[in-house]
């Protein structure tokens, strides 16, 4: 049920009569307009406090050192890998990834809508027009063909008493907001994987050049072997272990450029083309990019702002705020201001005559009196739904500390590792060429040899894949503490 007071005046020998000059209209309606400026109803967006420690739980150790003040390199990070190669692919990547290019268009659409909530603070002014020829029927008594002749303006506007317009215009800005802080973590998500992406390609080819290594010096051994056994120095059975030590390597070849392949087809769909057409950049082989000596960090309050998956779910707390005001709201009355002016006559000699202007204005009241509790449901449903978006701001606090811990541990850890393998892969070089020296003089047997040699294939791989995982750690690093989205022109 809705309860409907409508006031007017409408006069014709003219558009404003001395009488209602005189009249209480203009007196409601000033009030009207100066109520459209209160308060609006519902609750005010409040900075959620982001509450963090001083420094990290995690002991920053393999050249990662914590500032006060956030670090200056933190924007285009991937230059710290001095990869000329590497930062033209990430920069070709946000100027031309689909999903990127998507967001953007999300955004524009986003701004459209806040247009139009923001069109709600103008009245809408329309224009009519009426032509009519009536020509009755003889059986009716009437036997004159008439004529009706109409044109003028109409227009509306609410008046925001309680706030609606004025909330739902912060929600649509929020939205908007809210878009701009994905596109911010999409293009963070796509600078890292990018960059992942070319890390694991340029451990393929170290991987492949290790593997390609191996090899010769196994078909080396396996010639000898054979040489060996058709002068009747050694048995069948050495020369056997030699060969499928020789096709166990070369058997992993096809693997590691299936994965190069791949790589390199990824990055190219990355940065917006067809697969495939960046192998012929990729072909030369260049080494795995080396991280920094040292990696600054800033404190953990300062690190957690700039993550745009966290300022994202403000904007979406601030969003579900505002539309709690909206969904209120509608528990008052609302207030419109209508008015039409124009000239209609029966003819259209009469038409521009004075005598033939109309004209009404006034203001209009509508108010929900029973609706079985449907407004108030809907306030309630709004306040969970806000509920809901503080949930899922702790919610990426929490998801926030724990990749950016994750990530300081592992880079600190592999490079512990990797120090290892170094150590490992130049000790099985040495065990391997005794091996096969002490085996040419005939002091020890080809098990020796066929032990070391697997043990060299297995370590030098090893430290390739470490070393790229190295590299990938620290990108994932700066992944987790939110940089790379200022480069981008929002």
């Amino acid at each position: 049920m809705h309860c409907f007071l409508e006031t007017d005046t409408c006069h014709k020998p003219g558009f404003f009569p001395k009488a209602f000059t005189l009249s209480v209209y203009p007196a409601i309606i000033l009030v009207l307009i100066i109520m459209s400026g209160c308060a609006a109803v519902g609750p005010d967006f409040q900075k959620p406090e982001l509450s963090a420690p001083g420094t990290w739980h995690t002991e920053t150790a393999g050249g990662l050192t914590v500032s006060e003040t956030m670090p200056d390199d933190r924007g285009a990070w991937w230059q710290v890998f001095q990869d000329p190669l590497l930062t033209r692919l990430i920069e070709n990547a946000a100027a031309g990834n689909l999903n990127l290019q998507k967001a953007v268009v999300r955004i524009q659409e986003a701004r459209a809508l806040y247009g139009i909530r923001k069109a709600g603070d103008y009245p809408v002014l329309n224009s009519t027009g009426v032509i009519q020829r009536l020509q009755p029927s003889e059986k009716t008594g009437f036997e004159t063909a008439s004529g009706f002749y109409q044109a003028g303006f109409d227009t509306a506007w609410e008046m925001d008493i309680f706030g609606k317009i004025h909330r739902s215009q912060q929600a649509a800005l929020a939205e908007v907001e809210t878009r701009q802080e994905a596109l911010a973590a999409m293009l963070v998500s796509l600078q890292a994987e990018v960059a992942l992406n070319y890390l694991e390609l340029r451990t393929f080819q170290e991987r492949l050049i290790a593997a390609r290594g191996n090899l010769d010096v196994q078909e080396e051994t396996y010639e000898i072997n054979l040489s060996r056994f058709n002068a009747g120095l050694i048995g069948e059975l050495a020369v056997h272990q030699a060969q499928y030590i020789l096709e166990q390597t070369r058997s992993q070849i096809p693997l590691l450029q299936d994965g190069l392949g791949r790589a390199a087809n990824r990055l190219a769909v990355l940065v917006g083309k067809r697969p495939g057409t960046l192998h012929e950049e990729l072909t030369e082989k260049h080494a795995i990019p080396c991280i920094p000596l040292e990696v600054v960090m800033g404190i953990p309050a300062h690190t957690l702002r700039q993550r745009p998956d966290i300022r994202r779910a403000e904007r979406a707390l601030a969003r579900e705020t505002a539309l709690v005001g909206v969904a209120m709201a509608d528990l008052y009355p609302q207030f419109h201001l209508t008015g039409t002016f124009g000239l209609e006559a029966l003819s259209i000699g009469d038409f521009f005559n004075s005598s033939s202007r109309f004209w009404s204005i006034g203001p209009r009241v509508s108010w929900r009196l029973f609706d079985g509790g449907r407004i108030r449901q809907a306030v309630a449903a709004q306040s969970a739904r806000q509920e809901q978006a503080m949930i899922d701001y702790q919610a990426a606090l929490l998801t926030a500390r724990e990749e950016i811990e994750n990530a300081i541990l592992a880079f600190a850890k592999e490079q512990l590792r990797r120090d290892s393998l170094v150590k490992a892969t130049a000790a099985a070089r040495n065990a391997d060429r005794i091996a096969r020296d002490q085996y040419r003089a005939g002091l020890v047997d080809f098990s020796n040899v066929l032990d070391a040699q697997r043990s060299l294939l297995s370590f030098e791989d090893q430290l390739a894949q470490s070393r790229g995982t190295v590299s990938a750690n620290l990108v994932r690093l700066y992944k987790a503490l939110g940089g790379g989205w200022q480069h981008m022109e929002r």
